[in-house]
């Protein structure tokens, strides 16, 4: 059975309690800072350190340590607090086995305790999870799905990752996968969608399709055109005929992504964020088309936009981090 975190709103976290989150990005760090409402009280960003600015892995992976400690106690002074809970959106997961970090894109977080070591740091309890983990419970808390009893979110950036909610609680699983959607295969398969290589070591996952990297090289397969997923984009909303069957394959793509979603968990709504999520004949024409695909008379599910857009991730950490106390 799978297993879940608690929720926001059965925490008992102290209202005068600051709750921080902090989204681990590849290029930037964010921290914010909310209170018992929401309300936003603080946020910043700084450039995440990088693997040329340091020459080892371990010196990496200590200069992001180094980063998030700083953070975290600048925003305390800002704010004149003592108090406070941390949770922290990384590009990766916890093991469950180990307690190290596994399936992360910064390659130097990778079998480190990330959590030990910032706790250490910091002498203050933290929480981590993926960050499309904590997109969703963002969403599902206060944002876009807010009082659904079931909501699955996904990122469709420069990857595809999920998120599943229950019941306000983010539920985790035994391998802390829960979500995972952008590896596994596109269903309904034609021979207009391609099987290209996925760093993860499979062929033809959703990734490799729906993001807006892989949006970018079927389009340049398909027409020799090299752009980007927004150009296209643009060039569909000015009636470019051309740009018009790209997203328009590009809708029936994402319309079986989805319905094999929904024929499993039969969400009571799912929400998109990232980049391509800004697309807004999606949210138009995916609906009419999953039909196709879902196994019902009728597909009574909502397709929404976030609410919070870039800010859910580090909301949603702030969200998770509650949990500590």
């Amino acid at each position: 059975m799978a297993s879940s975190l608690s929720s926001p709103s059965d925490l008992g976290t102290p209202p005068d309690h600051i709750r921080f989150g902090i989204d681990l990005g590849g290029t930037k760090t964010e921290i914010i800072a909310l209170d018992h409402q929401g309300e936003t009280l603080l946020r910043q960003r700084t450039n995440t350190p990088t693997h040329s600015e340091h020459s080892t892995p371990v010196e990496h992976y200590q200069a992001i340590i180094n980063n998030i400690v700083a953070m975290v106690q600048q925003a305390q002074q800002q704010l004149s607090i003592q108090e406070y809970t941390l949770g922290i959106g990384i590009p990766g997961a916890i093991s469950p086995a180990t307690g190290l970090v596994k399936n992360a894109n910064t390659t130097c977080l990778i079998g480190n305790d990330l959590q030990g070591d910032i706790e250490q740091a910091l002498g203050h309890p933290i929480v981590i999870a993926n960050d499309a983990d904590c997109f969703a419970l963002s969403e599902a808390t206060d944002g876009a799905a807010a009082g659904k009893a079931s909501v699955f979110a996904v990122i469709i950036g420069t990857g595809c990752g999920g998120g599943w909610v229950i019941n306000g609680r983010l539920v985790s699983g035994p391998n802390a996968i829960a979500g995972e959607w952008g590896h596994n295969p596109l269903l309904w398969r034609d021979e207009q969608d391609p099987q290209m290589d996925c760093y993860c070591g499979q062929k033809g996952c959703l990734e490799t399709l729906l993001s807006g990297p892989g949006m970018r090289r079927i389009a340049q397969q398909e027409t020799s055109i090299d752009q980007s997923s927004q150009h296209w984009f643009a060039s569909y909303q000015q009636g470019d005929t051309q740009a018009r069957q790209v997203i328009d394959r590009y809708h029936r793509r994402l319309a079986k992504a989805l319905a094999g979603v929904i024929n499993t968990l039969d969400p009571h709504a799912i929400v998109l964020g990232g980049g391509v999520s800004n697309l807004d004949s999606i949210y138009q024409h995916v609906p009419q088309l999953w039909g196709e695909y879902v196994f019902s008379d009728t597909v009574n599910t909502p397709l929404l936009k976030a609410q919070y857009g870039d800010s859910s991730g580090v909301r949603g950490a702030a969200w998770l981090g509650a949990t500590t106390k």
